[in-house]
């Protein structure tokens, strides 16, 4: 009975998000973007994976991927440490590492080709989402990358910002967006307009793309670009739980606990050149998928 209920509920959610412009916007550039691998798909599911879900395959999937040596706890708190290890042993215990590799394999990305997607549908605004694969936190362009989605979407003072709302008033809204990964992440643009102005707004977001693809940033803005993107990044690891956190995610991604110190060399190692390659690189054949009003 509570599987039939939370199949009722997601298949609910599964519809709202189709409804909401922006969510399904998104959920159909993931799905353009990444193609037959599993990025590409919804993580609510879908109407048609949703019934073919039942108690034993939910125990199944379980068994198989709720393993010791596959979980990282993290725990944060005004705790002993030797209680907290005496009772995650006494939770824990039951469960058994089998020994076995863990079976991930999933098929490789291929790499997206130039596309744009327009899709109809019952909106207020116009919503433009472009954007390309990335790299994985490992690798050597995250800080790179992070700087430059810095220098476009860095709050009220990143390019696309000043550009195409306080300028050019073509925006409601206008974001950059780096997800990184254990497998290939997404580097994305999004942005909110009035439908009267969609077709302007993404031709100015199109140039400013280009802008950032053939011409060198200067080194005052990538001086504010590096402070903005460490300080936030010292901000959200003020607290205990924040830094259990990332400590964990660390763990997951398979950087280590000296990822930290290591990222903050990296990006104030990044230049200009740094900037511009990464840019050519990650932005050069974007996905692209316009949602407009009927």
């Amino acid at each position: 009975d509570q599987v039939e209920g939370e199949k009722e509920f997601l298949l609910a959610r599964i519809q709202k998000r189709q409804d909401n412009a922006a969510t399904h916007a998104f959920d159909t550039f993931f799905a353009k973007l990444y193609g037959s691998h599993p990025y590409g798909l919804p993580t609510l599911g879908t109407r048609e994976s949703i019934p073919r879900i039942d108690t034993a395959a939910i125990v199944a999937w379980y068994r198989r991927f709720y393993r010791p040596e596959r979980m990282v706890l993290a725990v944060s708190g005004e705790v002993p440490a030797a209680e907290v290890m005496a009772e995650a042993r006494r939770l824990f215990r039951p469960m058994r590492a089998t020994g076995e590799a863990p079976n991930d394999a999933v098929p490789p990305v291929r790499p997206p080709r130039a596309s744009r997607t327009v899709i109809a549908q019952a909106a207020q605004q116009t919503q433009i989402v472009t954007g390309d694969l990335a790299p994985r936190v490992s690798d050597r362009d995250y800080a790179p990358v992070q700087v430059l989605r810095t220098v476009l979407g860095g709050g009220l003072a990143g390019r696309l910002f000043v550009e195409l709302r306080d300028k050019q008033a073509l925006a409601y809204t206008v974001s950059a967006f780096f997800e990184p990964t254990r497998g290939p992440g997404s580097f994305l643009v999004y942005m909110g307009a009035a439908p009267a102005n969609g077709r302007r707004a993404e031709q100015a977001l199109m140039k400013e793309l280009e802008r950032i693809r053939t011409t060198r940033i200067s080194d005052e803005e990538l001086r504010r670009a590096k402070a903005y993107l460490l300080g936030i990044f010292a901000m959200d690891r003020r607290t205990n739980a924040r830094q259990a956190w990332y400590l964990a995610f660390y763990e997951i991604e398979g950087v280590g606990q000296k990822f930290p110190d290591q990222y903050r060399q990296a990006v104030e190692t990044v230049t200009p050149a740094d900037v511009l390659r990464v840019a050519r690189a990650y932005l050069s054949a974007p996905t692209t998928v316009v949602l407009r009003p009927r």
